[in-house]
């Protein structure tokens, strides 16, 4: 074990051999030849390319060498490109200070039963929008992403998703999940008992400002226009809000008791979405 898989226990060394073909006897020179190919893009100024970076990449592309170092440089040329987006990306920034309190990105506090991440965003683009997205973050962000389901969505998505369909990468079509209402579906690949109960799980309503209490902790304001009291409204004060003819177009998975209040516009624009990680 080198420095490196420092505080990985065994069975994560394990899957990691198993699963991304990582070697520890053959480690720095793995990274070291991938290192080695950034002369071939003088054109992209790459920031970071010590091992512990370098090896992020070639663990999201299971160590085949061309494809880390395509990955890690199509990663520092999306940098390049939006310079704004990452010159001052802290989050006390007044831009992603916002995000977190919106509740962008969160986290669910257990793993799947793979171990993965789960992240919960409540889309405001269109599900296509943030198909496209997802994409795109595969090929320039080091993470191995298992899924993308989408719950709650617009009856039209289904239609729009199979002309786009074609057009995405095979690897990204076995990944995409299209739940609509149906919750059974989503359990067979994320049990019930890692779920908050807006996705028919066990445990108590998603709270959207987690993340931001964690990363702004005093800086947090819960006064905040979206935090998670205004997203757990009690029921009796949307009832009058909910039409049976919204809740047919949306194909609504959430109980009223924890949506959000919202026009019909935003309704059909913020939509429950889990990402999986």
């Amino acid at each position: 074990m080198t420095h490196l898989q420092a505080g990985l226990s065994p069975e994560t060394l394990e899957k990691a051999r198993l699963e991304l073909n990582e070697n520890p006897d053959t480690l720095h020179q793995d990274i070291q030849e991938v290192r080695d190919m950034v002369i071939t893009r003088p054109d992209i100024g790459f920031l970071r390319t010590d091992d512990a970076f370098i090896l992020r990449f070639l663990r999201a592309r299971k160590f085949q060498h061309f494809e880390a170092f395509r990955l890690l440089a199509q990663y520092f040329e999306y940098r390049q490109q939006n310079l704004d987006m990452f010159k001052s990306f802290k989050a006390t920034d007044p831009g992603i200070k916002q995000a977190l309190k919106d509740g962008f990105p969160g986290g669910l506090a257990n793993l799947d039963h793979y171990g993965r991440k789960i992240l919960v965003l409540f889309a405001e683009l269109t599900h296509v929008a943030s198909i496209i997205f997802f994409s795109h973050v595969q090929d320039s962000f080091p993470a191995r992403f298992g899924g993308i389901h989408f719950v709650n969505q617009p009856w039209y998505i289904h239609a729009l998703y199979t002309v786009i369909r074609p057009f995405l990468k095979e690897k990204t079509r076995k990944r995409i999940f299209l739940h609509g209402n149906n919750l059974n579906s989503l359990h067979q690949l994320i049990h019930p008992e890692i779920l908050p109960s807006e996705f028919g799980g066990m445990l108590p309503p998603y709270d959207m400002g987690t993340w931001a209490r964690t990363l702004l902790d005093h800086e947090y304001d819960d006064d905040s226009e979206c935090n998670a009291d205004s997203y757990n409204a009690p029921a009796k004060d949307l009832e009058k809000d909910l039409s049976p003819k919204s809740m047919k177009r949306s194909q609504s998975v959430v109980d009223p008791g924890v949506l959000k209040r919202m026009d019909k516009n935003e309704e059909e624009n913020m939509q429950p979405l889990l990402s999986l990680d």
